[in-house]
């Protein structure tokens, strides 16, 4: 007896020390109608933009099965060969279950997530604000149709301010729901929006809780803040009234040239690259009005962001553009392509870029080409 006592004990402790409880996730699918064989796909999308299945399973008897484990919860699409559409989900290491309809995978249901329980209800409420602004859309239309501008205008206004609502309602829900990954994936939408408050984006990150905030995808949210508040400063910094940021590079011949020791009257900063087809395409118009105006006042700087890795020899393409396009006028580069730190100070994403600065040094135009840079040299020359 005291042998069978012992053993049982035995069996007990190492049956309790080998049992782990499961740290990944388990998906259950129900996919009735849908064929043996079939496979399914958890799909994410990379940094490039680029699809890509993190999981497959295989139908069958109607069901299939995903096991795993996930270092980074976040919003998922779910994929069945030869159903249309797909399901987006929250992937989180739990155990759910997902019953299909394969009619319309948008409707299939999750059950035994908390993450994606809490998806779902956001969205409900989200389709309710969307579904109105449709309506007020449809209304504007109508109006505008009628020639009743009164009401048109009256829509209008209350089509910006349910747009408002729409972002309000998705930082409450944050702000009601701190500790689900889905006020996560919700503040990474917000990311996108079209002139977000990245100071607002910033706050409500930081009420988050802790695991959310330092989970792979928290970490890249944050970063990607950070970046829009820089960008953001660095826009005010160069909106037109603004003092433009003064610099100093080097020119061809290795000497330092300052923005501060060349300004004129008027002052073109212009962003450029030999390998760059429409900059060179401007040039010849920027020749002939630097010909005209540089005796009254005109005076240009070049800021060349070649330095691109497939030229063989950066310096020597940009000094010959020089001499090819008989630009007489400063020139200045660390040949680091857009990580030239001028390009950088200016926020230069695209080129050609040009920013035209009065007599003080302050921003009064950016961007012009052609006649309407000519139109706004001789502005501002007759002003001073």
């Amino acid at each position: 007896m005291k042998y069978s006592i012992l053993l049982m004990i035995s069996v007990l402790f190492f049956s309790c020390k080998t049992e782990t409880a499961s740290t990944g996730y388990l998906i259950e699918g129900n996919a009735p109608g849908i064929y043996n064989g079939i496979r399914s796909y958890i799909m994410t999308t990379d940094d490039r933009g680029r699809q890509r299945a993190i999981d497959t399973a295989i139908v069958m008897n109607e069901k299939f099965v995903f096991e795993g484990q996930t270092d980074n919860p976040d919003q998922y699409v779910l994929t069945i060969d030869n159903v249309q559409r797909s399901l987006p989900f929250l992937l989180t290491n739990e155990t759910m279950t997902i019953d299909i309809n394969k009619s319309d995978i948008t409707k299939s249901e999750i059950k035994g997530s908390q993450a994606n329980a809490d998806y779902n209800r956001f969205n409900k409420g989200l389709e309710v604000l969307i579904s109105d602004l449709r309506s007020i859309s449809n209304e504007r239309r109508a109006a505008i149709r009628n020639k009743d501008t009164a009401l048109a205008k009256s829509l209008e206004d209350k089509l910006r301010e349910d747009q408002v609502k729409v972002v309000d309602y998705g930082f409450e829900f944050i702000k009601d729901n701190p500790e689900s990954l889905t006020s996560l994936v919700i503040l990474g939408q917000q990311l996108g929006a079209k002139n977000i408050n990245a100071e607002k984006l910033l706050n409500t990150f930081n009420g988050l809780g802790e695991d959310l905030k330092t989970t792979k995808k928290g970490r890249s949210l944050n970063a990607a803040i950070q970046t829009l508040i820089d960008t953001k400063k660095k826009e005010e910094a160069l909106a037109i009234g603004k003092m433009a940021p003064t610099f100093e590079a080097p020119s061809p011949e290795g000497n330092t040239v300052s923005l501060g020791d060349i300004k004129g009257k008027v002052t073109i900063i212009d962003f450029w690259a030999a390998w760059c087809g429409p900059c060179r395409r401007e040039n010849p118009n920027v020749v002939r009005i630097y010909e005209k105006y540089h005796d009254k006042g005109l005076e240009i700087i070049g800021v060349s962001l070649d330095g691109e890795r497939r030229q063989q020899n950066p310096k020597k393409a940009w000094t010959d553009a020089i001499e090819k396009d008989g630009l007489k006028w400063h020139q200045v580069s660390n040949l680091k392509y857009f990580n030239d730190p001028v390009a950088k100070l200016y926020n230069i994403e695209a080129i050609p870029a040009t920013f035209i600065l009065d007599e003080e040094g302050k921003i009064v135009a950016k961007n012009l080409r052609g006649k309407a840079l000519e139109n706004k040299i001789m502005e501002l020359l007759e002003k001073s």
